[in-house]
């Protein structure tokens, strides 16, 4: 297999590993199910589908960049910081119940994640742009996130 093929390869499963590992860490925990739930809230089974479309754009923006040679180490600060974040929120909201502190913690992210896109745009457009999926979802699970804490 070609170097650009593995580059993708691997830019596609650090994601998807960590999300994996953050939804064996919180399964146990999971308590969605049994939380009043605003209008909008999508059944449980969405989220793991939605994630794992989320992780492998996410995977396939950073490889584009990795494969065209314009990671620094800037653009990889903030791809990896926002991937930090992304699995603590998890933690934070089902593990420890920390659902306020969760709300404050998603919208970290989101600067991180429109930092990102900004990035990447300016780097590669199309890298930026796969991103947006990603920020149109955490601005939705902002929302859910804020009404679980309010109706729960």
């Amino acid at each position: 297999m070609n170097k650009n093929v593995w580059t993708y390869i691997k830019a596609i499963l650090v994601p998807l590993i960590v999300g994996g590992v953050v939804g064996i860490v919180i399964s146990g925990a999971m308590d969605y199910n049994s939380l009043e739930k605003p209008p909008l809230a999508p059944p449980a089974i969405v989220f793991p589908i939605v994630w794992t479309i989320i992780y492998i754009l996410m995977g396939i923006s950073y490889g584009r960049l990795k494969v065209k040679e314009l990671t620094n180490e800037k653009i990889d600060f903030i791809y990896y910081t926002q991937l930090v974040i992304n699995a603590l929120w998890s933690i934070f909201f089902f593990v420890f119940k920390w659902r306020l502190f969760s709300f404050f913690w998603i919208l970290l992210l989101i600067v991180f994640v429109i930092w990102m896109i900004i990035e990447f745009y300016k780097k590669d457009k199309v890298a930026g742009l796969l991103q947006i999926p990603y920020l149109l979802w955490i601005l939705f699970a902002s929302y859910l996130n804020l009404s679980f804490y309010i109706l729960n």
